[in-house]
């Protein structure tokens, strides 16, 4: 059975990318099974998206755990802890990085043996809203599991975004034979994963936590007030920047309109934005009368708080 896995952010169309290859794999005459999985639906967060391909009935079920092939779309979610970008890859497992990174550096960084091979990215101001890279991880996955024809590939996108205009279908069947062609040194590079059995079957490494006393201490999820523990700053691809020198002070509109609450008052009046729990959905730059919030991309925030820190 061929197993694959997706990885990206809400926005570049990893539930897209594992319909397409689905459809080309049943295209070819194989029983399969797509399904992407994912939280809260917005820009930003991490997602993921399964794809199992086999000639014979699959009786397996739910997510993906030791996948043949990893498809990563945005490289910046693979020291993310809860997008598991590298949960159960072996030795087999290929690893397909969209990135601008060299495969030897991501090997050095990641200490694995699995072969690991790059698809060229561009340099966009906000990587959440690359245009086409869903159907360009189809495309590269389709011609490294070496079963898809570029004919079938061309069906699969044009069945899967048939309800858009023309001009769209072309320009991502497009994008899509390129990643295909781009690939093309790697054809059939997939090993097809063995058959899970119950036989065979090893039970995940639990974490034994000790029991206590409610009174004492209690399951997170039935209490209140603990959202605080989820840092959904990690979603965030666009930083909002508040330019301190035009704010009015009018805190109460970008504070309202914030859906996490993440924006508060501080002692002079002044708005504070929250950036562990800030998502980046950019509502408070729009919603800004005197326009003093900007939006910058994470990456370049990042370097600008080590450049203040340094000095």
């Amino acid at each position: 059975m061929y197993r694959f896995r997706f990885h990206g952010r809400g926005g570049q169309g990893m539930k897209t990318a594992g319909r397409i290859l689905g459809t080309a794999l049943f295209l070819e005459g194989y029983n399969v099974q797509d399904a992407p999985r994912y939280g809260a639906e917005r820009r930003g967060a991490p997602i993921t998206a399964y794809v199992r391909a086999d000639k014979t009935a699959i009786n397996e079920r739910g997510i993906i755990i030791n996948p043949d092939l990893i498809v990563v779309a945005d490289d910046s979610l693979i020291p993310m802890p809860a997008a598991g970008v590298t949960q159960g890859i072996g030795p087999d497992t290929v690893l397909l990085i969209n990135s601008g990174i060299a495969d030897e550096e991501w090997r050095r960084r990641l200490n694995i043996s699995s072969r690991i091979l790059i698809l060229p990215t561009e340099d966009y101001e906000d990587r959440s809203q690359q245009p086409y890279i869903g159907t360009v991880c189809a495309g590269a996955a389709a011609r490294l599991c070496g079963i898809v024809t570029l004919e079938t590939l061309r069906a699969a996108v044009r069945q899967e975004l048939g309800l858009f205009d023309e001009n769209i279908i072309a320009e991502n069947i497009e994008k899509a034979v390129l990643a295909y062609d781009f690939m093309a040194p790697h054809e059939g590079l997939l090993i097809e994963g063995k058959e899970v059995t119950a036989v065979d079957y090893v039970r995940p490494g639990w974490v034994d936590i000790p029991i206590e006393d409610a009174l004492i201490s209690s399951p997170a999820i039935h209490g209140a007030a603990t959202s605080v523990q989820v840092l959904t700053g990690l979603w965030r691809t666009m930083r909002p920047i508040i330019d301190y020198e035009n704010c009015n002070k009018c805190a109460w509109i970008c504070g309202s309109f914030c859906p996490d609450n993440a924006i508060t008052t501080d002692d002079r009046g002044y708005p504070a934005i929250d950036y562990d729990h800030c998502k980046g959905c950019l509502i408070c730059v729009a919603q800004c009368p005197p326009h003093a919030i900007s939006a910058l991309p994470e990456a370049s925030a990042a370097k600008r708080d080590q450049l203040e820190y340094a000095v």
